[in-house]
């Protein structure tokens, strides 16, 4: 079996990092082994670091298990992995599966809830952390799922859940009654994945961005306007709802002071249910609240056909907005790690990491 290791950040300095060699744990009855196989880096899993403590994302993957003490973390990373040991009916050796992985050689899984479609990691210590999270989906029964399509499922599939159900509960609304839709953050994969979806369908699309990336979200068609923040006095003063993406004080004041009453909604988009905008806000959006609601409506397997149909949908386009920057062992994923943490990766470039 391959040796073990773990890359760490230090939790109160997040550009310290290590990489620990370890021994490699064999499933006692209830457990299977994955080793990690293929994984994605972007702001989102710094954002993961950011929000550790606060929305608990470090106690996924607890380094005390690993050798490392408690001022180490372990950021969640989104990727593919192979099930290579396992005393589980239904989790079979050589599986491969997609979900939320350590920044490691292999993750220790207690399987549960187990049918063709994956299964739910049952380990205690994820008892009561956020479901969505603990779900490993098997390859051979994901509607969404393509080999030639992997990276694009490891950069963009947890960002594009958030943009579906975000687009559905603006449409599910009626758009608020809005003639347009301001989204900030407008570069990012998860704004203009949203976009992409919402485009056409209802109210003017108009993306708020940095100066510096305001050619390429202009590039991506999937907006009828792109405007720099420092523009924010130039927009049309109509009825307006504001999705949130950034956070950005500055930019919520802005709007407010250009649009006064007409701004009918001030929405923080959140990938959890406590997101640092949420008290700027008028409301918060979380995207299991959605889901649950058309989990209800369509049944969960007609909310996996729609999903699987936007993705078909965005992945036919998204393949021209993406440069796949692939690294090759912990050493690689380590460098991606610094990169995005500091800024430099361009909103083209995606990281992706063979392990």
């Amino acid at each position: 079996m391959d040796p073990s290791w773990t890359f760490a950040v230090a939790r109160a300095d997040l550009g310290q990092s290590a990489l620990v060699d370890g021994t490699t744990a064999v499933p006692s009855d209830g457990e299977a082994l994955l080793r990690v196989d293929r994984v994605g880096l972007s702001a989102n899993n710094v954002t993961y670091a950011v929000l550790g403590d606060a929305m608990r994302y470090w106690e996924f993957f607890p380094p005390g298990p690993r050798g490392l003490g408690p001022q180490w973390g372990l950021p969640p990373l989104w990727g593919f992995a192979e099930v290579v040991a396992s005393t589980v009916a239904g989790v079979e050796v050589g599986q491969r599966v997609y979900g939320y992985l350590p920044p490691a050689g292999h993750l220790l899984v207690r399987p549960d809830r187990v049918d063709a479609s994956g299964f739910r990691d049952a380990s205690p210590h994820r008892a009561d952390l956020p479901s969505p999270y603990n779900a490993y989906r098997s390859t051979g029964a994901d509607p969404a799922y393509r080999p030639d399509q992997e990276d694009l499922l490891i950069l963009f599939r947890p960002l594009f859940f958030t943009s579906f159900m975000l687009a559905d509960q603006v449409s599910d609304n009626g758009f608020h009654g809005a003639e347009s839709l301001l989204l900030s953050s407008a570069s990012s994969k998860t704004a203009y994945a949203a976009a992409f979806e919402l485009h056409g369908r209802g109210p003017r699309l108009v993306g708020l961005t940095s100066p510096g990336n305001v050619a390429f979200t202009r590039s991506l068609g999937c907006y009828d306007q792109v405007v720099s923040y420092d523009d924010i006095g130039a927009l049309d003063a109509v009825a307006s709802v504001y999705l949130d993406l950034s956070g950005a004080p500055s930019t919520r004041a802005a709007l407010r002071r250009h649009l006064g009453d007409l701004l009918v909604r001030d929405i923080a988009v959140g990938l959890t249910n406590q997101t640092p905008n949420a008290d700027a806000a008028e409301e918060v959006f979380f995207a299991p609240v959605q889901m649950r609601k058309r989990s209800q409506d369509w049944g969960r397997d007609g909310l996996d056909r729609r999903f699987a149909e936007a993705w078909r949908r965005f992945t036919a386009v998204a393949d021209g907005w993406l440069d796949v920057q692939e690294g090759v062992g912990p050493e690689a994923l380590r460098h991606a790690w610094l990169d995005v943490l500091a800024g430099r990766t361009p909103p083209r470039v995606g990281h992706v990491v063979q392990l």
